[in-house]
Protein backbone atom coordinates (compact mmCIF):
# COMPACT_ATOMS: atom_id res chain seq x y z
CA UNK A 1 0.00 0.00 0.00
CA UNK A 2 2.75 2.28 1.14
CA UNK A 3 4.01 1.95 -2.73
CA UNK A 4 0.77 2.71 -4.49
CA UNK A 5 0.39 5.91 -2.45
CA UNK A 6 4.13 7.43 -3.93
CA UNK A 7 2.85 6.74 -7.28
CA UNK A 8 0.89 9.74 -7.25
CA UNK A 9 4.11 11.62 -5.89
CA UNK A 10 6.13 9.75 -8.16
CA UNK A 11 3.91 11.15 -11.24
CA UNK A 12 3.89 14.76 -9.87
CA UNK A 13 7.47 15.03 -9.63
CA UNK A 14 8.05 13.60 -13.62
CA UNK A 15 5.41 16.10 -14.81
CA UNK A 16 7.30 19.02 -12.59
CA UNK A 17 10.30 17.88 -14.81
CA UNK A 18 8.71 17.40 -17.82
CA UNK A 19 7.14 20.58 -18.00
CA UNK A 20 10.41 22.47 -16.73
CA UNK A 21 12.64 20.41 -19.93
CA UNK A 22 9.86 21.82 -22.11
CA UNK A 23 10.26 25.34 -20.52
CA UNK A 24 12.64 27.52 -23.74
CA UNK A 25 16.13 27.68 -22.51
CA UNK A 26 17.20 31.46 -22.21
CA UNK A 27 18.95 32.28 -24.98
CA UNK A 28 23.33 31.98 -24.63
CA UNK A 29 24.82 35.72 -25.69
CA UNK A 30 28.35 36.75 -26.87
CA UNK A 31 29.84 39.71 -27.34
CA UNK A 32 32.36 39.68 -30.10
CA UNK A 33 34.26 42.89 -29.73
CA UNK A 34 37.10 43.72 -32.13
CA UNK A 35 39.53 46.38 -31.50
CA UNK A 36 40.11 49.65 -33.23
CA UNK A 37 38.17 48.76 -36.40
CA UNK A 38 37.45 51.54 -38.32
CA UNK A 39 33.74 52.06 -39.54
CA UNK A 40 34.50 51.93 -42.89
CA UNK A 41 36.62 48.86 -43.55
CA UNK A 42 33.88 46.08 -43.70
CA UNK A 43 32.64 45.46 -46.91
CA UNK A 44 28.98 46.04 -45.18
CA UNK A 45 29.92 49.06 -44.71
CA UNK A 46 31.31 50.34 -47.57
CA UNK A 47 34.46 49.13 -47.64
CA UNK A 48 35.68 47.92 -51.20
CA UNK A 49 39.86 46.26 -50.79
CA UNK A 50 39.58 44.40 -47.92
CA UNK A 51 37.09 41.46 -48.38
CA UNK A 52 35.57 40.34 -45.11
CA UNK A 53 32.90 38.08 -46.40
CA UNK A 54 32.01 35.70 -42.83
CA UNK A 55 31.06 39.60 -41.11
CA UNK A 56 29.17 40.55 -44.68
CA UNK A 57 27.41 37.38 -43.83
CA UNK A 58 26.53 37.94 -40.21
CA UNK A 59 25.46 41.12 -40.98
CA UNK A 60 23.22 40.02 -43.83
CA UNK A 61 21.95 37.61 -41.93
CA UNK A 62 21.05 40.09 -38.59
CA UNK A 63 20.71 43.50 -37.71
CA UNK A 64 23.02 45.93 -39.49
CA UNK A 65 23.03 49.14 -37.56
CA UNK A 66 24.44 51.91 -39.63
CA UNK A 67 24.41 54.45 -36.07
CA UNK A 68 25.91 52.26 -34.01
CA UNK A 69 27.91 53.63 -31.45
CA UNK A 70 30.33 53.76 -28.25
CA UNK A 71 30.47 55.89 -25.35
CA UNK A 72 34.01 56.59 -25.37
CA UNK A 73 36.87 56.96 -28.30
CA UNK A 74 39.12 54.65 -27.24
CA UNK A 75 39.82 51.32 -25.07
CA UNK A 76 39.23 51.40 -21.54
CA UNK A 77 36.42 53.89 -20.94
CA UNK A 78 34.29 52.06 -23.99
CA UNK A 79 34.53 48.51 -22.14
CA UNK A 80 33.57 50.20 -18.72
CA UNK A 81 30.36 51.45 -20.75
CA UNK A 82 29.16 48.61 -22.03
CA UNK A 83 30.33 45.73 -19.57
CA UNK A 84 28.60 48.12 -17.15
CA UNK A 85 25.32 49.17 -19.62
CA UNK A 86 25.92 52.68 -17.53
CA UNK A 87 28.37 55.54 -19.01
CA UNK A 88 31.22 55.30 -17.42
CA UNK A 89 31.39 59.07 -16.54
CA UNK A 90 29.11 57.75 -13.78
CA UNK A 91 31.79 56.20 -11.98
CA UNK A 92 34.76 58.29 -13.09
CA UNK A 93 36.10 56.22 -15.61
CA UNK A 94 37.12 58.64 -18.06
CA UNK A 95 40.28 58.33 -19.21
CA UNK A 96 42.21 55.43 -21.02
CA UNK A 97 44.99 53.62 -18.50
CA UNK A 98 47.51 52.68 -20.61
CA UNK A 99 51.05 50.97 -19.44
CA UNK A 100 52.00 50.92 -16.11
CA UNK A 101 49.18 52.90 -15.02
CA UNK A 102 46.88 50.27 -15.90
CA UNK A 103 48.33 48.50 -13.17
CA UNK A 104 48.74 50.83 -10.52
CA UNK A 105 46.84 50.69 -7.25
CA UNK A 106 43.05 51.67 -7.45
CA UNK A 107 43.21 51.72 -11.51
CA UNK A 108 40.23 50.12 -13.20
CA UNK A 109 36.74 49.19 -13.00
CA UNK A 110 35.66 50.12 -9.40
CA UNK A 111 34.86 47.47 -7.64
CA UNK A 112 30.79 48.78 -6.94
CA UNK A 113 29.93 48.46 -10.09
CA UNK A 114 28.57 45.12 -11.60
CA UNK A 115 29.27 43.86 -15.36
CA UNK A 116 26.99 42.11 -17.43
CA UNK A 117 28.81 38.92 -16.26
CA UNK A 118 28.20 39.71 -12.98
CA UNK A 119 24.04 39.50 -13.50
CA UNK A 120 24.27 36.62 -15.84
CA UNK A 121 26.11 34.29 -13.61
CA UNK A 122 23.71 35.49 -10.35
CA UNK A 123 21.04 33.59 -12.38
CA UNK A 124 22.65 30.37 -13.65
CA UNK A 125 25.06 31.59 -16.50
CA UNK A 126 28.37 30.53 -17.41
CA UNK A 127 30.35 33.31 -18.07
CA UNK A 128 33.95 33.62 -19.81
CA UNK A 129 36.26 36.44 -20.73
CA UNK A 130 38.42 35.45 -23.95
CA UNK A 131 41.08 38.04 -24.91
CA UNK A 132 41.72 41.62 -23.73
CA UNK A 133 40.69 43.15 -20.41
CA UNK A 134 42.33 46.53 -19.93
CA UNK A 135 39.88 47.69 -16.86
CA UNK A 136 42.68 46.83 -14.18
CA UNK A 137 45.90 45.38 -14.05
CA UNK A 138 45.67 44.41 -10.12
CA UNK A 139 44.16 41.19 -8.28
CA UNK A 140 41.21 43.08 -7.44
CA UNK A 141 39.69 43.94 -10.41
CA UNK A 142 41.30 40.45 -11.94
CA UNK A 143 38.35 39.39 -14.62
CA UNK A 144 37.23 36.37 -12.27
CA UNK A 145 36.03 39.13 -9.40
CA UNK A 146 34.27 40.82 -11.49
CA UNK A 147 31.59 38.03 -12.95
CA UNK A 148 33.81 35.93 -14.98
CA UNK A 149 34.17 32.19 -13.84
CA UNK A 150 37.21 31.85 -16.56
CA UNK A 151 39.31 34.52 -18.32
CA UNK A 152 41.49 33.43 -21.31
CA UNK A 153 43.37 36.58 -22.04
CA UNK A 154 45.78 39.32 -20.74
CA UNK A 155 44.95 42.42 -18.68
CA UNK A 156 46.56 45.02 -20.08
CA UNK A 157 45.98 47.21 -23.62
CA UNK A 158 47.65 45.35 -26.32
CA UNK A 159 50.09 42.10 -26.69
CA UNK A 160 51.53 40.89 -29.16
CA UNK A 161 50.25 38.74 -31.48
CA UNK A 162 52.84 36.25 -31.60
CA UNK A 163 55.73 35.39 -29.02
CA UNK A 164 59.46 36.99 -29.55
CA UNK A 165 61.11 36.04 -32.20
CA UNK A 166 57.77 36.50 -34.34
CA UNK A 167 58.44 33.85 -36.36
CA UNK A 168 55.65 33.46 -39.28
CA UNK A 169 54.42 37.23 -39.34
CA UNK A 170 55.76 40.58 -40.93
CA UNK A 171 55.73 43.20 -38.24
CA UNK A 172 55.31 47.03 -38.35
CA UNK A 173 56.41 48.97 -35.42
CA UNK A 174 57.22 52.53 -34.54
CA UNK A 175 60.47 53.82 -33.54
CA UNK A 176 61.99 57.25 -32.57
CA UNK A 177 64.51 56.97 -35.36
CA UNK A 178 65.60 54.66 -37.81
CA UNK A 179 68.86 51.95 -37.58
CA UNK A 180 71.05 55.12 -39.47
CA UNK A 181 69.16 57.34 -36.61
CA UNK A 182 67.37 59.04 -39.71
CA UNK A 183 63.73 59.64 -39.88
CA UNK A 184 60.94 57.63 -42.76
CA UNK A 185 60.79 53.88 -43.11
CA UNK A 186 63.36 51.22 -42.89
CA UNK A 187 62.52 47.29 -43.60
CA UNK A 188 64.93 44.77 -42.83
CA UNK A 189 67.09 42.13 -45.24
CA UNK A 190 64.29 39.23 -44.97
CA UNK A 191 61.22 41.86 -45.18
CA UNK A 192 59.97 40.63 -41.74
CA UNK A 193 60.00 43.48 -39.99
CA UNK A 194 59.57 47.56 -40.64
CA UNK A 195 60.31 50.58 -38.63
CA UNK A 196 58.66 53.56 -39.18
CA UNK A 197 59.05 57.28 -37.66
CA UNK A 198 55.75 58.82 -39.03
CA UNK A 199 53.99 58.56 -35.34
CA UNK A 200 56.84 60.56 -33.76
CA UNK A 201 57.79 57.71 -30.82
CA UNK A 202 58.37 54.22 -30.05
CA UNK A 203 56.03 51.31 -29.45
CA UNK A 204 54.41 51.24 -26.77
CA UNK A 205 55.44 48.11 -24.15
CA UNK A 206 52.54 46.25 -25.00
CA UNK A 207 53.82 42.52 -23.47
CA UNK A 208 56.12 44.33 -20.18
CA UNK A 209 54.54 42.28 -17.12
CA UNK A 210 51.32 41.22 -19.40
CA UNK A 211 51.55 37.57 -20.22
CA UNK A 212 48.86 35.82 -21.63
CA UNK A 213 47.16 33.62 -18.66
CA UNK A 214 44.60 30.91 -18.03
CA UNK A 215 42.87 32.33 -14.77
CA UNK A 216 45.92 34.02 -13.18
CA UNK A 217 48.67 31.28 -14.18
CA UNK A 218 50.77 32.78 -17.14
CA UNK A 219 50.68 30.07 -20.25
CA UNK A 220 53.10 30.55 -22.90
CA UNK A 221 50.63 30.46 -25.92
CA UNK A 222 52.24 29.91 -28.94
CA UNK A 223 49.51 30.47 -31.84
CA UNK A 224 48.65 33.76 -32.93
CA UNK A 225 46.70 35.49 -30.34
CA UNK A 226 43.56 35.79 -32.98
CA UNK A 227 43.36 32.28 -33.70
CA UNK A 228 43.84 31.04 -30.24
CA UNK A 229 41.10 33.37 -28.73
CA UNK A 230 38.63 31.53 -30.85
CA UNK A 231 40.12 28.58 -30.28
CA UNK A 232 39.39 28.91 -26.25
CA UNK A 233 36.18 30.37 -27.26
CA UNK A 234 35.06 27.42 -29.34
CA UNK A 235 36.17 25.46 -26.47
CA UNK A 236 33.89 27.81 -23.81
CA UNK A 237 31.00 26.97 -25.84
CA UNK A 238 31.67 23.04 -26.43
CA UNK A 239 31.80 22.75 -22.45
CA UNK A 240 28.57 24.73 -21.80
CA UNK A 241 26.54 23.98 -24.72
CA UNK A 242 24.11 22.58 -22.24
CA UNK A 243 23.41 25.64 -20.47
CA UNK A 244 23.30 29.07 -20.71
CA UNK A 245 26.44 31.09 -21.17
CA UNK A 246 27.68 34.23 -21.96
CA UNK A 247 30.80 34.88 -23.99
CA UNK A 248 32.57 37.83 -23.83
CA UNK A 249 35.49 37.30 -27.04
CA UNK A 250 37.56 40.34 -27.04
CA UNK A 251 40.17 40.20 -29.80
CA UNK A 252 42.97 42.62 -29.73
CA UNK A 253 43.31 42.71 -33.50
CA UNK A 254 43.34 44.97 -35.46
CA UNK A 255 44.95 46.83 -32.23
CA UNK A 256 48.59 47.58 -32.93
CA UNK A 257 51.37 46.47 -32.88
CA UNK A 258 50.35 45.15 -36.15
CA UNK A 259 51.69 41.67 -37.35
CA UNK A 260 50.14 39.76 -40.53
CA UNK A 261 50.51 36.40 -40.68
CA UNK A 262 52.40 34.88 -44.13
CA UNK A 263 49.18 33.09 -45.85
CA UNK A 264 46.98 36.60 -45.02
CA UNK A 265 49.69 38.92 -46.10
CA UNK A 266 50.13 36.65 -49.52
CA UNK A 267 46.55 37.37 -49.91
CA UNK A 268 47.33 41.45 -50.73
CA UNK A 269 49.80 41.28 -52.27
CA UNK A 270 48.84 43.89 -54.74
CA UNK A 271 48.43 46.51 -51.89
CA UNK A 272 51.47 48.39 -53.31
CA UNK A 273 51.92 49.86 -49.61
CA UNK A 274 53.05 47.72 -46.86
CA UNK A 275 51.75 49.42 -43.78
CA UNK A 276 48.49 48.95 -45.41
CA UNK A 277 48.65 45.27 -46.93
CA UNK A 278 49.70 44.18 -43.09
CA UNK A 279 46.38 45.85 -41.67
CA UNK A 280 44.42 44.35 -44.14
CA UNK A 281 45.78 41.09 -43.55
CA UNK A 282 44.76 41.44 -39.69
CA UNK A 283 41.23 42.41 -41.10
CA UNK A 284 41.11 39.38 -43.16
CA UNK A 285 42.35 36.95 -40.23
CA UNK A 286 39.99 38.78 -37.69
CA UNK A 287 36.75 38.16 -40.24
CA UNK A 288 37.95 34.59 -40.99
CA UNK A 289 38.61 34.17 -37.57
CA UNK A 290 34.67 35.57 -36.72
CA UNK A 291 33.18 32.75 -38.98
CA UNK A 292 35.14 29.88 -37.45
CA UNK A 293 33.43 30.54 -34.79
CA UNK A 294 30.06 31.38 -35.88
CA UNK A 295 30.33 28.07 -37.71
CA UNK A 296 31.08 26.27 -34.34
CA UNK A 297 27.94 27.50 -32.90
CA UNK A 298 26.63 26.10 -36.01
CA UNK A 299 28.24 22.57 -35.56
CA UNK A 300 27.34 22.04 -32.07
CA UNK A 301 23.48 23.44 -32.62
CA UNK A 302 23.54 26.38 -31.19
CA UNK A 303 23.38 28.93 -33.40
CA UNK A 304 19.34 29.11 -33.09
CA UNK A 305 19.48 30.52 -29.48
CA UNK A 306 22.39 32.18 -29.43
CA UNK A 307 22.46 36.65 -29.58
CA UNK A 308 25.68 37.61 -31.14
CA UNK A 309 26.53 41.29 -31.32
CA UNK A 310 29.46 42.17 -33.05
CA UNK A 311 31.12 46.15 -32.64
CA UNK A 312 34.58 47.76 -32.27
CA UNK A 313 35.58 49.37 -29.22
CA UNK A 314 36.03 52.63 -30.64
CA UNK A 315 36.41 54.17 -34.03
CA UNK A 316 39.94 53.59 -36.63
CA UNK A 317 43.27 55.43 -35.76
CA UNK A 318 43.79 55.82 -39.36
CA UNK A 319 47.58 57.46 -39.02
CA UNK A 320 48.39 54.52 -36.72
CA UNK A 321 46.74 51.61 -38.58
CA UNK A 322 45.62 52.97 -41.94
CA UNK A 323 41.88 52.35 -40.96
CA UNK A 324 39.07 54.00 -42.69
CA UNK A 325 36.69 55.74 -41.06
CA UNK A 326 34.65 56.64 -44.10
CA UNK A 327 32.75 58.44 -44.74
CA UNK A 328 33.25 59.76 -41.46
CA UNK A 329 35.46 62.81 -39.94
CA UNK A 330 37.75 61.80 -37.53
CA UNK A 331 38.65 58.64 -35.56
CA UNK A 332 40.26 57.30 -32.33
CA UNK A 333 40.55 59.59 -29.86
CA UNK A 334 37.85 62.16 -31.27
CA UNK A 335 34.22 62.75 -31.07
CA UNK A 336 33.61 63.30 -34.25
CA UNK A 337 31.47 60.86 -35.61
CA UNK A 338 34.43 58.81 -37.03
CA UNK A 339 36.09 58.33 -33.32
CA UNK A 340 32.43 56.73 -31.80
CA UNK A 341 30.80 55.50 -34.87
CA UNK A 342 31.20 51.97 -35.03
CA UNK A 343 30.17 49.05 -36.76
CA UNK A 344 27.44 47.23 -35.20
CA UNK A 345 25.84 44.01 -35.88
CA UNK A 346 23.26 41.77 -33.89
CA UNK A 347 22.45 38.36 -35.20
CA UNK A 348 20.49 35.47 -33.99
CA UNK A 349 18.82 33.17 -36.61
CA UNK A 350 15.03 32.43 -36.72
CA UNK A 351 14.51 35.72 -34.06
CA UNK A 352 15.60 38.82 -35.85
CA UNK A 353 14.54 39.10 -39.12
CA UNK A 354 17.65 40.40 -41.74
CA UNK A 355 17.90 44.23 -42.47
CA UNK A 356 19.07 47.71 -41.73
CA UNK A 357 18.33 49.86 -39.34
CA UNK A 358 19.23 53.07 -38.96
CA UNK A 359 17.84 54.15 -35.65
CA UNK A 360 20.81 55.26 -33.01
CA UNK A 361 21.87 53.09 -30.71
CA UNK A 362 24.79 52.86 -28.28
CA UNK A 363 26.83 49.89 -27.30
CA UNK A 364 25.23 50.59 -23.60
CA UNK A 365 21.97 49.21 -25.01
CA UNK A 366 24.03 45.44 -25.53
CA UNK A 367 24.51 44.90 -22.21
CA UNK A 368 20.22 45.88 -21.65
CA UNK A 369 19.28 43.77 -24.27
CA UNK A 370 21.09 40.65 -22.98
CA UNK A 371 19.90 41.28 -19.28
CA UNK A 372 16.17 41.28 -20.67
CA UNK A 373 16.52 38.52 -22.56
CA UNK A 374 18.06 36.57 -19.78
CA UNK A 375 14.98 37.78 -17.82
CA UNK A 376 16.88 40.44 -15.57
CA UNK A 377 14.04 43.19 -15.52
CA UNK A 378 15.44 45.23 -13.04
CA UNK A 379 19.50 44.77 -12.08
CA UNK A 380 20.02 46.90 -8.79
CA UNK A 381 21.96 49.56 -10.45
CA UNK A 382 19.89 51.44 -13.24
CA UNK A 383 21.21 51.46 -16.67
CA UNK A 384 21.94 54.04 -19.34
CA UNK A 385 21.20 51.30 -21.87
CA UNK A 386 17.70 50.64 -23.33
CA UNK A 387 16.49 47.02 -24.43
CA UNK A 388 16.63 46.61 -27.71
CA UNK A 389 14.52 43.38 -28.22
CA UNK A 390 11.83 45.17 -30.12
CA UNK A 391 13.73 47.42 -32.40
CA UNK A 392 16.02 43.99 -32.86
CA UNK A 393 12.59 41.53 -33.42
CA UNK A 394 11.08 44.06 -35.76
CA UNK A 395 7.98 45.27 -33.54
CA UNK A 396 9.57 49.07 -32.73
CA UNK A 397 11.14 51.30 -35.34
CA UNK A 398 12.40 53.70 -32.12
CA UNK A 399 14.58 53.45 -29.24
CA UNK A 400 13.19 54.38 -26.36
CA UNK A 401 15.62 57.27 -25.25
CA UNK A 402 15.97 61.36 -25.38
CA UNK A 403 19.73 61.58 -26.59
CA UNK A 404 23.15 59.85 -26.56
CA UNK A 405 26.06 61.66 -24.54
CA UNK A 406 29.64 62.04 -24.29
CA UNK A 407 32.35 63.33 -22.47
CA UNK A 408 36.15 63.53 -22.32
CA UNK A 409 37.70 65.79 -20.17
CA UNK A 410 37.34 69.06 -22.55
CA UNK A 411 35.60 67.39 -25.00
CA UNK A 412 32.06 67.40 -24.93
CA UNK A 413 28.67 65.82 -28.00
CA UNK A 414 25.52 64.48 -27.61
CA UNK A 415 23.53 63.26 -30.40
CA UNK A 416 19.39 63.38 -30.29
CA UNK A 417 17.50 62.74 -33.37
CA UNK A 418 19.64 64.39 -36.59
CA UNK A 419 21.32 66.55 -34.44
CA UNK A 420 25.06 66.64 -33.11
CA UNK A 421 26.47 68.94 -30.51
CA UNK A 422 29.71 68.93 -30.09
CA UNK A 423 32.46 71.23 -28.14
CA UNK A 424 36.40 70.72 -28.60
CA UNK A 425 37.89 72.81 -25.88
CA UNK A 426 35.59 75.67 -27.15
CA UNK A 427 32.64 76.97 -28.06
CA UNK A 428 29.82 74.14 -29.29
CA UNK A 429 29.76 72.78 -32.82
CA UNK A 430 25.89 71.75 -34.32
CA UNK A 431 25.69 69.29 -36.84
CA UNK A 432 23.08 67.73 -39.06
CA UNK A 433 23.84 64.50 -39.44
CA UNK A 434 21.41 63.56 -42.02
CA UNK A 435 22.54 66.17 -44.46
CA UNK A 436 26.14 66.29 -43.30
CA UNK A 437 27.55 62.39 -41.95
CA UNK A 438 30.84 63.92 -42.90
CA UNK A 439 30.81 67.17 -39.92
CA UNK A 440 31.71 69.88 -42.28
CA UNK A 441 29.05 72.27 -42.18
CA UNK A 442 28.79 73.80 -38.55
CA UNK A 443 25.28 75.20 -37.74
CA UNK A 444 25.47 76.61 -34.34
CA UNK A 445 25.60 80.74 -35.72
CA UNK A 446 22.73 80.06 -38.08
CA UNK A 447 20.80 77.55 -35.23
CA UNK A 448 21.48 79.81 -32.14
CA UNK A 449 18.17 78.37 -30.23
CA UNK A 450 18.63 74.30 -31.30
CA UNK A 451 21.97 74.91 -30.36
CA UNK A 452 21.44 76.11 -26.43
CA UNK A 453 18.44 73.90 -26.05
CA UNK A 454 20.79 70.91 -26.53
CA UNK A 455 23.95 72.11 -24.49
CA UNK A 456 21.40 72.46 -21.76
CA UNK A 457 20.58 68.89 -22.27
CA UNK A 458 24.09 67.97 -22.09
CA UNK A 459 24.75 70.33 -19.23
CA UNK A 460 21.93 68.41 -17.40
CA UNK A 461 23.28 65.34 -17.81
CA UNK A 462 26.97 66.43 -17.09
CA UNK A 463 25.55 67.32 -13.15
CA UNK A 464 24.83 63.48 -12.93
CA UNK A 465 28.19 62.63 -13.63
CA UNK A 466 31.55 62.76 -11.00
CA UNK A 467 34.56 63.51 -11.80
CA UNK A 468 37.46 61.33 -13.19
CA UNK A 469 39.45 59.02 -11.09
CA UNK A 470 42.31 60.01 -13.33
CA UNK A 471 43.80 61.71 -15.91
Amino acid sequence: MKFFRLIPVALLFLACELLRSAEPRRPNIIFIVADDLGYGELGCYGGTDIPTPHLDALAAGGVRFTNGYVTAAFCAASRAGFLTGRYQTRFGFEFNPIGATNAAPGIGLPAGEKTVADHLRATGYATALVGKWHLGGTAEFHPQRRGFDEFFGFLHEGHTFVPHPWAGVTTWLRRRSLPDGGTGRWTSPDGRLVWTTHMGGNEPDYDADNPILRSSQPVDERANLTDAFTREASDFITRHRTQPFFLYLAYNAVHSPMQAPDAYLARFAHIPDIHRRIFAAMVAHLDDNVGRLVAHLRSVGLAENTLVVFFSDNGGPTKELTSSNAPLRGGKGELFEGGIRVPFIASWPGRFAPRVVDTPVISLDATATALALAGISAPPSPLDGVDLSSLLSGKSSVATRSALYWRVGERHALRQGDWKLLRQRGAWQLYNLAKDVSEQTDRAATEPARTQELATLWEKWNAEQIAPRWK
